[in-house]
């Protein structure tokens, strides 16, 4: 099978596959890296070749920054959200949900910084592994007028605990790999070093062991899981409530402004959230 994307770029090996993040100069969640991983994870979930698939980036500094705000301030704004019928309505949900559900070990390897979007990713995968001194999650969501749309209101509670989930999601603040790890967000936070060959191995020996058990063992494990949808829609419509009101388009306006989505910015995001109504 063929993979081939403009943004990602993915090798097959000994049953894993390798799906790099390259949407320079910080790997923000455009429209265009969205599609990607979008297509990929339809792609990889049929592919019977494939056992366990690596989400990474080779970009020190970031992972996934957070979606795109640019193309936030895009969305139609002119009727009243609606709620929707079913999870998947939300291409972005059901993005997630493929990863999380798929019938193959989903790792994520975050060597630099991940925020928005680009965690509620993270969040979905199986597994997620971080490095010392390196990686920084944070939800700025909040900070913007708007909330974690993306699933990070269902899926961070589950993976932290309520209070630090909301501690994550109300605060804005950097999370590190040595806390994240302790939280329960990070599997592993290792020296940075360590983090691509400690992945790299744990997903070539998944993807040793029989295809029917893997997918067998982790169908059972979702099964104790609580249900999504309903808290996916309910997500759903919150944020698309928020995105209509004038002072989130303002402050994701003055987000911008302020260099969010540049480098030098999102190095500092927790401070850039604190200074948004400074004029």
């Amino acid at each position: 099978m063929s993979y081939e994307y403009d943004r990602l770029r993915v090798e097959i090996e000994d049953g894993v596959a390798f799906a790099t993040i390259e949407n320079p100069p910080i790997n923000v969640m455009t429209s265009a890296l969205f599609g990607d991983l979008s297509g990929f994870a339809q792609q990889v979930a049929g592919d019977d070749a494939v056992r366990a698939v690596v989400l990474r980036s080779d970009d020190p500094d970031f992972f996934i920054a957070h979606f795109d705000v640019e193309a936030i301030l895009e969305f139609p704004i002119d009727r009243p959200a609606k709620r929707a019928k079913a999870a998947a309505d939300n291409p972005f949900h059901a993005m997630c949900e493929t990863y999380r559900t798929m019938p193959k070990a989903t790792i994520a390897e975050i060597g630099g910084r991940v925020g928005g979007g680009g965690s509620e990713l993270a969040a979905s995968c199986d597994m997620r592994f971080g490095a010392l001194g390196k990686t920084v999650i944070n939800q700025p969501e909040v900070a913007i007028g708007i909330l974690p749309g993306g699933s990070g209101t269902q899926r961070l509670p589950r993976l932290l605990g309520r209070g630090r989930a909301l501690e994550v999601i109300l605060g804005c603040d950097d999370l590190d790999a040595e806390t994240a790890e302790r939280w329960g967000y990070l599997n592993r936070a290792l020296p940075a070093q360590e983090l691509r060959p400690f992945v790299t191995r744990l997903a070539r020996r998944i993807a040793g062991f029989p295809a029917g058990a893997i997918a067998e063992a982790k169908a059972s494990a979702l099964s104790a899981e609580p249900p999504f949808d309903d808290g996916l829609i309910e997500e759903g419509f919150r944020f698309q409530g928020l995105v209509r009101t004038p002072e989130a388009q303002r402050l994701m306006r003055a987000f911008m402004d302020h260099g969010g989505q540049t480098r030098e910015g999102e190095m500092r995001l927790a401070e850039l959230c604190t200074e948004l109504d400074e004029r």
